[in-house]
């Protein structure tokens, strides 16, 4: 899966962290930069609004790193992991402890925590180990005989 980070302004090494946080914690999908010039199956933007990620068909969409959680003091990786979390097929946990990087801001500002725990790690695996079967053609068994 591609993402093209360029629009992300101050936040583009945060993202490049949150996708290499994924990179370390799943072994079913690798989150890479998009080559110059391709596109990218996640656009990664910053804005003024709060952080959202519009998710398209698993592994795609565009996350939005907003300025206004990160002026309320919230972590810019955190975010970053969480946001692109919900690309890899997440949805939000909340309310819930630091320790879920799905439970987002309600884990409070104090919460850095940019890994997904366990079962977050096994639910994108899970996501990812379905789509690979599914997008497989199914083999066709030709009849022996006369």
């Amino acid at each position: 899966v591609t993402y093209d980070a360029s629009g992300a302004a101050e936040f583009r090494s945060a993202v490049d962290r949150g996708a290499a946080i994924w990179n370390e914690s799943v072994d079913g999908v690798e989150l890479r930069p998009a080559a110059s010039g391709r596109r990218a199956d996640i656009r990664v933007l910053a804005d003024n609004g709060w952080p959202r990620a519009l998710p398209g068909p698993l592994g795609s969409g565009t996350v939005y790193i907003g300025r206004q959680a990160v002026n309320q003091g919230y972590d810019t990786v955190r975010i970053s992991s969480h946001e692109l979390g919900h690309i890899l097929g997440l949805p939000d946990r909340k309310p819930g402890p630091c320790s879920s990087l799905m439970s987002g801001s309600s884990a409070g500002v104090s919460c850095t925590n940019p890994y997904p725990n366990a079962a977050e790690k096994a639910e994108v695996e899970e996501n990812f180990s379905a789509s690979v079967r599914a997008s497989v053609p199914a083999v066709r068994s030709a009849a022996v005989g006369g």
